[in-house]
């Protein structure tokens, strides 16, 4: 599997991340395992997490698989902090301490001493971004992460936190959003602010919430996340009308490559600028084999067209 610089930094991941949203839930240990060793054997390298997918019980779930499964050295473990679940779902802090609990505890149940990216999951608006931002200091001054990032923030947060991070070196190495045919707001100005700063782009949800595989395209499968109690509202908003131009303009092109919808949604994200890894998740490891044999360069006249049908909208300032 091809590896690439994030941004202008030293890190170096696998183009294909390996997504953990649902393990310690929906995928349990002996898939876990079934897909870290796959992934592995593909020459994957990035692993993502959160403390908080499922409770904690990703971090728990990956954390019992290094040594075991795959040596902790050969895997780029990613993790993410800044949301807690209570009662009454999740809460954003990004406050200093908040985050840099979070963090103690993530490495507790990862087992490690430090993570090799550390992002901050969401914008949290109660917290000024500055606090935020000193919380990321003091986990790379501690060496507890060696690269730092956001997720899920605006351009002028990106901005904003690369200009004051004050690291030296790569400062703001990563930014992680929703990227795909179906989520393209990001192109406003997260990825012109990712690009001209020299961070690197991870892109969450490749394939849309999973709408890209084409699976939904008549119904709803039975052991599909959009049938699932707890991710059926994840799915749901790319059910609607509006998706489907992309998805049909999406099979036709694969249909005409010989390819799956699959592949050419993922090609489609990992040639796009500043995009370092492409994150898939999957339920089982042979949903993951399905992608990890990618190598597949699109040609000009698809990309322009699955660009058109794809447009996001925009507006003033943007377009004038």
């Amino acid at each position: 599997m091809e590896q690439r610089r994030v941004g202008r930094t030293g890190l170096r991941v696998s183009a294909l991340g390996l997504g953990t949203l649902t393990w310690g839930r929906d995928t349990d240990e002996h898939e876990a395992a079934a897909q870290l060793k796959a992934f592995a054997e593909a020459g994957g390298s990035l692993v993502d997490t959160a403390g908080s997918y499922a409770d904690g019980d990703a971090e728990r779930l990956i954390g019992s698989l290094l040594g075991p499964v795959v040596d902790r050295d050969d895997v780029v473990l990613c993790t993410k902090s800044g949301v807690r679940l209570t009662d009454r779902g999740g809460v954003v802090d990004a406050s200093r301490g908040a985050l840099l609990d979070a963090l103690d505890a993530s490495l507790t149940r990862l087992g490690t001493d430090r993570v090799d990216l550390w992002l901050v999951q969401s914008p949290d608006p109660r917290t000024p971004l500055d606090e935020t931002l000193d919380a990321l200091r003091r986990a790379v001054d501690s060496g507890r992460a060696r690269y730092v990032g956001l997720s899920n923030h605006g351009g002028w947060q990106t901005a904003y936190a690369s200009a004051r991070l004050g690291l030296p070196g790569p400062g703001l190495a990563a930014v992680e959003v929703e990227y795909s045919l179906l989520q393209r707001g990001v192109e406003r100005e997260v990825v012109p602010a990712v690009s001209e700063l020299g961070a690197g782009l991870l892109a969450w949800s490749p394939l849309g919430r999973g709408v890209l595989t084409g699976k939904y395209r008549r119904s709803v499968p039975a052991d599909s996340r959009a049938a699932s109690a707890h991710l059926a509202g994840f799915v749901e908003p790319y059910l609607g009308r509006t998706s489907l131009p992309v998805v049909e303009a999406l099979v036709t092109a694969a249909d005409g490559l010989g390819r799956s919808p699959l592949e050419v949604a993922l090609a489609w994200v990992l040639g796009r600028e500043a995009v370092a890894s492409a994150i898939v998740g999957a339920r089982t490891a042979h949903q993951l084999t399905a992608a990890l044999d990618l190598d597949l360069a699109l040609p000009e006249a698809i990309v322009a067209a699955l660009d058109e049908v794809s447009a996001p909208p925009s507006g003033y300032p943007e377009r004038r």
